[in-house]
């Protein structure tokens, strides 16, 4: 499927920093070594998929914790071995004393921007939303995985009571939020030891949520939902302000959804359906794209950079408008997938000039900081997960005596009334998570996915177009340089170059050059014997661990005595 040749016709070209992996048994990818090796580990010791997704979901809250843990939200989308596809919605909602005026928006908040006044939705126990990880790693288990929950932990808590290396990027990451992790002395005494970011290279143990994971083995997720460690959660809830009480709890429960299904160009794009807007949007763009030759155009030229940023202003412009909670907002999934209506936008496309779109659909029509994991088995099983708890490090402070770090989801609601996006009490949380399957005649081809908040979608609709457009090697296409625009800054990786900046300028973009769009992403490949191929890029710690090998030949015995 890679056409060496892409190279030649690119506007822009670009040399890989990290290497795939290749393996048989089993491919995990995540944005860390430890929660990809822990995954690795359920393979080899005769998990599947799902079990090796779990324990390392269970590790990235403990070595990735500014990205994920077990109070957040997220989908996941699994494939089983017989071709079943799977979608389990357990994303945070927003507690049942939260309306459409719980914040004020603030007045000089940039465009698109969703700032409250005083970050009231942003930081602190006001921002949290009801949490949905726990609840849904447990049930993917329950229902599809083969080990207890005591054995896919293990590894967490052996991190957590241990202690792991801080990596240069989360040392990072901390000193981007030190100001605001400040405020509360609990993750202040974790991450800012003497008032000053967490170095790189120190080894940071966080015994108190180890002793959380170590009784979430023993009572599983009802102690969350129902047990004593919900009643912890809502009594620091009651005494610092925060809205979610014992009944957004005990009501909580995931939703199993069909996934959405699209084409472009022979492929089968799949992924979770609303309140997750990524899949949706993704086969809308691709729709749009489909009446032009992209793979000739080249990889970052100006003309496809042009087309990509329309596509993606089209397609944020109808989802402000109508992509929301399905159980609140009645999502046109029906027009937004129809090739007819990409077809009518794509007429309009100037190719001399950049354009202002305004939505074309609107409900009813026609009929964070994240991370994400790949992993796959020998079997068949798939899955392709998105899990957050928003911004890095969540609403940026611990819950006494737990080590969790709650999500600050309600920063994803628009804080104005009367918009599909507005808050409404248990309303789901809309996300732009993308974990995708995609099939070519029925069979698995690519499994993918990453963070990176309102920049996952389109990133990941670029990666499918370098993949299927350009031919490149799953390698590149989750490397190469990305672009993003909502309607206004055209931001552009550095990588491109100056002409395509240049250009781009000259048709009315208002081009922005950024260090990287979205996060790290995690690929899987597959090949039609078996094999898999795992990529994970620079934009985070990315890490593919593949299984290979296996058990001995039927038969076999081990004589070393000499016989006579």
């Amino acid at each position: 499927m890679t056409q060496p040749d892409w190279r030649a016709r690119a506007g822009t070209t670009f040399l890989t920093e990290k290497q795939p992996a290749t393996a048989h048994r089993g491919m995990v990818v995540t944005n860390h070594p430890l929660a990809s090796a822990a995954g690795a580990e359920m393979i080899a010791a005769g998990g599947n998929a799902i079990d090796a997704a779990i324990a390392a979901f269970f590790t990235l809250s403990v070595v990735e914790l500014m990205m994920t843990g077990v109070l957040g939200g997220g989908m996941a989308h699994i494939r089983l071995a017989d071709g079943t596809h799977v979608v389990i919605d357990n994303q945070s909602m927003a507690p049942l004393a939260t309306g459409p005026r719980t914040y004020t928006p603030d007045p000089k908040a940039a465009p698109g921007n969703m700032d409250s006044i005083g970050r009231a939705n942003a930081l602190g126990p006001t921002a949290v939303a009801t949490p949905g990880n726990l609840m849904g790693w447990c049930e993917a288990l329950e229902r599809f995985g083969t080990f207890s929950l005591a054995d896919v932990t293990e590894p967490a808590i052996r991190h957590a009571s241990r202690g792991f290396r801080v990596t240069p990027y989360l040392h990072e990451c901390v000193s981007d939020c030190a100001a605001d992790m400040a405020r509360d002395p609990e993750i202040a005494r974790l991450w800012l030891p003497g008032g000053a970011p967490i170095a790189a290279g120190a080894r940071l143990v966080t015994g108190d949520y180890a002793e959380t994971l170590r009784s979430i083995a023993r009572e599983g997720p009802a102690i969350l939902y129902t047990g004593s460690l919900g009643r912890h959660y809502i009594d620091h809830m009651a005494k610092s302000g925060g809205y979610i009480t014992a009944d957004d709890l005990t009501r909580y429960r995931t939703v199993t959804r069909e996934a959405l299904r699209g084409t472009y160009r022979g492929f089968e794009i799949t992924g979770p359906p609303p309140p997750s807007s990524g899949p949706l949007h993704i086969v809308q763009m691709l729709n749009i794209l489909e009446g032009y030759d992209i793979g000739a155009l080249g990889f970052g030229s100006p003309d496809t950079v042009h087309l990509l940023a329309e596509a993606l202003k089209i397609a944020f412009a109808d989802r402000a408008a109508a992509t929301a909670d399905p159980a609140f907002v009645d999502v046109p999934v029906a027009k937004l997938l129809d090739k007819a209506y990409a077809a009518d936008r794509r007429g309009r496309i100037d190719m001399r000039k950049a354009q202002s779109w305004s939505a074309e659909v609107a409900p009813g029509d026609g009929g964070s900081h994240t991370t994400h994991l790949t992993a796959a088995d020998g079997m068949g099983n798939i899955v392709a997960s998105t899990q957050t708890i928003n911004s890095l490090f969540g609403a940026r402070y611990i819950v006494p005596g737990t080590g969790m770090i709650p999500n600050n989801y309600m920063f994803v609601f628009d804080p104005r009334p009367g918009l599909a996006n507005s808050i409404a009490p248990g309303k789901r949380i809309t996300s732009s998570m993308s974990p995708v399957i995609v099939l070519r005649d029925g069979k698995p081809v690519y499994a993918l996915g990453l963070p990176g908040g309102l920049r996952i979608f389109p990133s990941v609709m670029q990666a499918l177009s370098n993949l299927i457009d350009h031919g490149m090697s799953v390698q590149e296409a989750v490397e190469a340089p990305r672009i993003w625009t909502q309607g206004h800054a055209l931001e552009l990786e550095a990588s491109f170059p100056k002409s395509v900046f240049q250009a781009l300028a000259d048709r009315g973009h208002p081009v922005v050059t950024v260090g990287n769009v979205a996060g790290g992403m995690s690929a899987i490949r597959f090949a039609g014997d078996g094999m898999m191929e795992g990529a994970a890029c620079w934009r985070a710690d990315g890490t593919p661990v593949g299984v290979g090998g296996g058990l001995a030949r039927k038969g076999v015995r081990f004589r070393p005595e000499a016989t006579s």
